[in-house]
């Protein structure tokens, strides 16, 4: 095990009915906010409502920034800036799943910094100082409720990019999990997706006795498979959405991480490669490259992908068949969601796989089980069922 600092500065509240206790919370750093949101889903099933009951009972005004899309872009992001700094706003609230989340964090920390936020992205500058952001979670899925981590798009250069900072914390996070009983199956499978890539990242990252880390992680990824089982069968199950949004926040807050140094993340990069270039959904582009990755790169730790068959799909035997065995179980439980596999059924074209293996979402060199270059990758690209 690595040596390790863990702090989470992120309260959470959790439970039935908790969004009532927003406007307290955000209280106490002002009265002067930007509701952030995507699409207006939230205002069809009473979110909306009940956030901003909970803001007028608390003598809180806000102004709407609606339309947030799924892999939110730099350009909506500097718009929202502007607005904080004109309005001379005092905090930042996200009403949605990671994407609205995500761009929140960027807004909070872009209003307080004289430059470019993309600078952040492109690692120019790191920094520290953010307006406060609260969080009501309506979509399990990024771990972005309880991180300080950040992804969004530059609609102009088509990249992907992140930024991690210690004031990028959520202040107080809002986990009503009832608010996801009206999802729509394909956006809990997402979900759940992410969640196990989030674990998955750290789990293969090739740092030995973990084992407090590994069954934890091993907890997590069970629990997400046990229970995602019951949802796509009854989705109003409150216990078995509450197991999901729990597992989707400790799958991304440190813990699975801790003593394990960085995570491999190669997975993540490549996939953030598709969502820039072809705007596919964040999950779907987990489900075709994880386990292309995973064939790819698997007889660097044999010991662990056994280790992965035998504890979180029950199989038995040698350790190179385990390995195998377990790749084959992961890959067909993504069959049976629904996820295609195959990019080329997505109408990505063979002949734009090296300059998609190049784009600038990803960063070379690549990984930490193995490291990657762009011809790694493109045969990464070349094993999702060709």
């Amino acid at each position: 095990m690595e040596n390790f600092t863990f702090h989470n500065p992120t309260r959470i509240v959790f439970g039935k009915g908790v969004t009532t206790q927003l406007g307290k919370e955000v209280f106490a750093y002002g009265n002067r906010v930007l509701l952030m949101y995507g699409k207006g889903s939230i205002k069809k099933h009473g979110i909306y409502q009940q956030v901003i009951d909970s803001l007028r009972q608390n003598g809180i005004q806000w102004i709407d920034y609606e339309g947030i899309k799924p892999n939110p872009s730099l350009h909506q992001v500097r718009s929202a800036i502007s607005i904080c700094r004109e309005e001379r706003l005092d905090a930042v609230i996200a009403v949605g799943g990671g994407s609205v989340v995500d761009a929140a964090k960027a807004v909070a920390a872009g209003a307080c910094y004289d430059g470019d936020v993309w600078d952040g992205y492109l690692k120019k500058v790191s920094w520290s100082d953010s307006l406060p952001l609260f969080v009501v979670l309506t979509i399990s899925a990024t771990g972005s409720e309880m991180n300080p981590a950040s992804v969004i798009t530059n609609d102009e250069t088509m990249t992907k990019a992140s930024f991690y900072s210690p004031g990028s914390y959520p202040k107080v996070s809002f986990l009503d999990p009832s608010f996801q009983v009206s999802l729509p199956t394909q956006q809990t499978i997402y979900g759940a997706m992410d969640m196990m890539a989030h674990i998955l990242e750290a789990y293969f990252n090739g740092v030995p006795n973990t084992d407090v880390q590994d069954y934890f992680a091993e907890g997590l990824m069970k629990t997400i498979l046990i229970h995602l089982d019951r949802v796509l069968d009854q989705p109003e199950n409150y216990e078995s959405r509450a197991q999901l949004v729990w597992s989707g926040t400790l799958a991304l807050n440190g813990l699975n991480a801790a003593g394990r140094g960085l995570g491999d993340w190669s997975s993540h990069r490549i996939g953030h490669a598709l969502s820039a270039c072809y705007d596919f959904p964040h999950g779907m582009t987990l489900a075709m490259i994880m386990p292309a990755w995973m064939r790819y790169v698997y007889k660097h730790d044999i010991p662990k992908f056994a280790r992965f068959a035998r504890e979180v799909f029950g199989f038995s035997g040698k350790e190179k068949e385990l390995a195998s065995n377990g790749i084959h179980a992961f890959q067909e439980w993504i069959k049976k969601l629904g996820f295609p596999t195959s990019l080329t059924d997505l109408g990505v074209r063979v002949d734009t796989l090296a300059d998609l293996a190049r784009n600038p979402s990803i960063p070379y060199p690549l990984g930490k089980l193995k490291e990657l270059g762009p011809e790694d990758v493109e045969s990464i690209f070349r094993l999702t069922n060709y």
